[in-house]
């Protein structure tokens, strides 16, 4: 297999057609001619590799087919296909308000290939620092939010920053003593939005981190936030930050690591380095909400997708509807925000204090006299995206449909005769060669774009449920990371899984079902577990291997056994299946021994209670466990639910309290379908000998109409 840890992305993506001819070329129509349609959606095959993922953020495929994938709340978890295993490789502490946790995962390029100087594991998180939290002593007070009006002193606990370091992965271990720290990204803490990112390299070894503006966008009418009133929070300023550059948020960074984690400025970034006023860092700028980026090494091509603002209608006095994006840049540039949603769709100048619009930004010759800025005050011209749309029917690229805008940037497949003339080989096939992927987070679909204009269903009847990332392995194979439908928690429909191409065997891969007499209880504890369900599409006979206390070794071989615990702890118990080619797949069982999980409930507010936006909502609730239940472990969530995605707004502690909601300008509850979502969650302390435990709730609450 060629060199290809690309990581995917939850971005969008689209057509590699120089931008100025694009949308001439763009159709959804029948391959052009001397092409090949692509197979059915039959000689694919979607297998589960771990169906208790946590809130999934990003994965990172290693060149043994093991998986990495990282969750909000700091889990590293690896993924064993030899064993079906999933364990857990490591556990940061992070600060999390509204959307900040752990983010990405990526591989160092040589990863696994020789060199042990080279096998590190890239992350991008939120160290807690000494950032202010909710005290639950005080229910009727926040600590975490940061203030929306003040002086410089009150906003200046909230500085913060998101931290990009590397370690090493020792065995199945992610070793935290080993980290390099390589780059802090400053960020404004206790407010949302926008502050993920993704990592990925190219050829040379450079990396390419993506950043967002981190500002707050409920007060813009969903239009461009650019409030620069004296007293404002200056997180509704994205002038100071995407517009910014002297700053790194709302950007592509391009650094080269050296061996001691220090870093230096490749070639060809948008600024020479010793330019006053600018960040030699930065590759790309003007960007909102770069949450997914990709690279094809081999030919350089970094393709990228942008978040959209919220307005369902242009507005003449304040600029374009909401605008998803996806480019491929090939060299530095500036992509307008928050002036312009592409260079042909720009913002109008707003004065947030009298309500007074001028004129439209120029995005030939933006100019940022935002004061705010600490940077260069005339900027690079804009640069087209490739692809472009808003939430009804596009006139240039029909082939994306309507709905939500969430577009994601997909890794393009490196196909590879060597990897599909095995005889068992799941390598997709030459059709999808160089072709960039195109996942849509809320219309849950796959597209391809080729070269000719094409925009093309990737397996339209398979689902895609929120896809979070996708990564083509080093097996030929797509795996993916799905969210599912819900909010900032493990979702029922959230999974890790790989979508296997069959079509040269037309062999399945065997489903497994495993369950278990008992999910908990004390040391000794017996269990009988059987594997009724288990099928193969194919009739073949299958051979079972069952690991019930997760340490690689085989306990049983049958198909129905029974297994006594003798110690506390938290297991998943994996069944693995084995057809006689060889495929297969595992599922688990969790078994918790000695102690139970906890069992959270909203007592306030109730599933479906009316509300409005702006009002104080008291929250009430009830922890059930076998420990001792410290109130203060509790966290209540409040998120502004969009569509079928939300945003995080803010973070309470306590048993009871009472949460501010927020008012999202740009939004008519009466014809938006937005909701108001609170999330409960507790994690018990564990013990000596069993780890900590987490149960959680969530009610959605509807606005008074």
């Amino acid at each position: 297999m060629r060199a290809r840890t690309a990581l995917a992305a939850m971005t969008a993506a689209a057509i590699l057609l120089p931008a100025a001819t694009t949308h001439a070329a763009v159709h959804a129509a029948a391959p052009a001619s001397g092409t090949s349609a692509p197979p059915p959606d039959s000689d694919f095959q979607k297998v589960t590799l771990n169906d208790n993922p946590g809130e999934p953020m990003d994965l990172a495929v290693l060149p043994d087919s093991r998986v990495l994938h990282t969750t909000r709340k700091g889990e590293v978890w690896l993924h064993d296909p030899r064993t079906g295993l999933n364990t857990l490789a490591a556990r940061l502490d992070v600060y999390r308000h509204d959307e900040e946790g752990l983010q990405s995962v990526a591989l160092s390029p040589g990863f696994g290939r020789g060199s042990k100087a080279d096998d590190w594991v890239y992350l991008y998180y939120s160290p807690p620092l000494d950032t202010p939290i909710d005290d639950p002593a005080t229910p009727d007070v926040n600590e975490g939010d940061a203030p929306l009006t003040g002086a410089p002193e009150d906003f200046a606990p909230f500085k913060g920053l998101i931290r990009l370091s590397r370690f090493r992965l020792t065995g199945a271990t992610l070793d935290l003593g080993s980290e390099q720290r390589i780059l802090d990204v400053p960020v404004d803490r206790g407010i949302c939005c926008h502050v993920g990112g993704d990592i990925v390299f190219d050829a040379a070894g450079n990396l390419y981190l993506s950043t967002g503006d981190d500002t707050n966008p409920f007060s813009s009418d969903g239009y461009n936030p650019i409030d620069e009133r004296a007293d404002r929070n200056p997180a509704f300023d994205a002038q100071r930050s995407a517009g910014n550059t002297d700053d790194l948020r709302g950007k592509i960074l391009r650094i080269t690591v050296r061996s001691d984690g220090s870093y230096a400025i490749p070639r060809g970034n948008l600024f020479r380095p010793g330019t006053a006023g600018a960040r030699p860092e930065i590759y790309a700028m003007g960007l909102r909400n770069p949450f997914r980026i990709e690279l094809d090494r081999s030919t350089g091509e970094l393709y990228v997708g942008d978040y959209s603002p919220d307005a369902r209608e242009a507005d003449p006095q304040r600029g374009p509807a909401g605008t998803g994006k996806w480019t491929r840049i090939r060299r530095a540039g500036n992509y307008g925000w928050p002036y312009c949603a592409t260079a042909r769709l720009p913002y109008v100048d707003h004065d947030f204090a009298t309500g007074a619009s001028g004129e439209a930004f120029d995005c030939a010759a933006p100019v940022n006299d935002s004061p705010h800025n600490t940077g260069l005050r005339e900027l690079p011209p804009v640069v087209q995206p490739d692809v472009w749309y808003s939430y009804g029917p596009s006139e240039d690229f029909p082939g994306l449909g309507t709905g939500g805008i969430g577009p994601m940037a997909g890794p393009a497949y490196d196909y590879d005769r060597r990897d599909a003339a095995g005889r068992d080989s799941v390598a997709w096939p030459r059709s999808y060669d160089g072709v960039p992927l195109f996942y849509e987070w809320t219309r849950d679909y796959v597209k391809a774009f080729h070269r000719d204009g094409r925009i093309e269903d990737v397996l339209p009847s398979f689902v895609f449920d929120n896809p979070m990332d996708m990564e083509f392995g080093p097996d030929g194979a797509l795996y993916v990371l799905e969210y599912g439908d819900g909010y900032f928690q493990e979702n029922p429909e959230a999974q890790l899984a790989r979508v296997d191409y069959i079509g040269r065997t037309g062999n399945h891969t065997p489903v497994p079902v495993a369950a278990a007499s008992a999910s908990a209880g004390l040391a000794p504890l017996t269990v009988s577990f059987t594997s009724a369900g288990t099928a193969d599409a194919d009739g073949d006979r299958l051979r079972y291997a069952w690991d019930f206390d997760a340490d690689g070794r085989v306990d049983s071989r049958s198909p129905q056994a029974s297994y006594t615990f003798e110690e506390n702890g938290l297991y998943d118990a994996t069944l693995k299946v084995t057809d006689p080619s060889g495929r297969s797949a595992a599922t688990s069982v969790r078994i918790v021994v000695g102690n139970a999980a906890p069992v959270v409930e909203l007592v306030r507010p109730a599933e479906g209670q009316s509300f409005s936006f702006g009002d104080v909502v008291e929250f009430e609730v009830r922890v059930t466990d076998d420990q001792p239940v410290d109130c203060a472990r509790v966290t209540v969530d409040y998120i502004l639910g969009h569509d079928d995605h939300g945003h995080p707004q803010t973070t309470a502690r306590g048993c009871s309290g009472s949460i501010q909601t927020t008012e999202p300008s740009g939004h008519d509850p009466e014809t938006d379908n937005l909701t108001g979502v609170f999330v409960a969650g507790y994690t018990d302390p564990g013990s000596a000998d069993l780890p900590p435990l987490t149960g959680s709730d969530q009610v959605v609450l509807q606005p008074a109409r």
